[in-house]
């Protein structure tokens, strides 16, 4: 027993995340860990009831790492909502374990993209799409979620293959994602305010 108090927690999620980081999700069980550890599974198994709880760990540690990553700039970038975007697709392209981690693991599991766009965490960048382009919210969900389908696309595309990292044409790519998507939202709403003002 005080062989497992000596490996603590925090240290058995920060062995997690690298294993993940490293080698990949597929590799995370208990033996890989303990090995990583320098150490038997009984500390693992001390602190966590199940490798279930320490992959639930390990994901929250990936998550805020995802999180910092893409706020990173955002307040001193002219264009804050293309510097997301970048962020996201570049952090695919840095740490393409970790995004698959995150993103195809199946966490998001039974539900629609409707429900992830209306998450409380989203709602921020929601808001930034209705200021940058002067939309309603729904015009402005609409729109971020068409951004973020061409963001998280790009971004797959890079964790999944060795592709390079082409800034300038992830860019282009993504502005023109936006603004498509923004005229269109903003193409509806008109169509909408139009005939609520004629009647059916």
């Amino acid at each position: 027993m005080g062989r497992a108090a000596r490996i603590t927690k925090e240290a058995i999620v920060e062995a997690a995340f690298e294993l993940v980081r490293t080698e990949g999700h597929e590799r995370l069980n208990a033996r890989a860990l303990a090995e990583r550890l320098n150490c038997s599974t009984q500390p693992i198994l001390y602190h966590f009831a199940s490798m279930e709880e320490v992959r639930a760990a390990a994901y929250h540690a990936v998550d805020e790492r995802h999180s910092a990553f893409l706020v990173a700039g955002l307040d001193t970038a002219p264009e804050p909502l293309l510097q997301l975007g970048l962020n996201y697709v570049r952090f695919a392209y840095e740490e393409p374990r970790l995004f698959r981690f995150l993103f195809q693991t199946d966490a998001f599991g039974g539900q629609d993209l409707d429900a992830l766009v209306a998450a409380p965490e989203v709602a921020a960048l929601v808001g930034m799409v209705a200021r940058e382009a002067g939309l309603d919210e729904a015009g402005a969900r609409s729109a971020f979620l068409t951004m973020f389908v061409c963001a998280h696309g790009y971004a797959s595309l890079l964790a999944n293959n060795a592709l390079p990292f082409d800034e300038g044409e992830a860019s282009r790519v993504l502005e023109a994602s936006f603004l498509g998507a923004c005229d269109q939202a903003a193409s509806a709403a008109s169509q909408q305010a139009s005939h609520e003002r004629t009647g059916p």
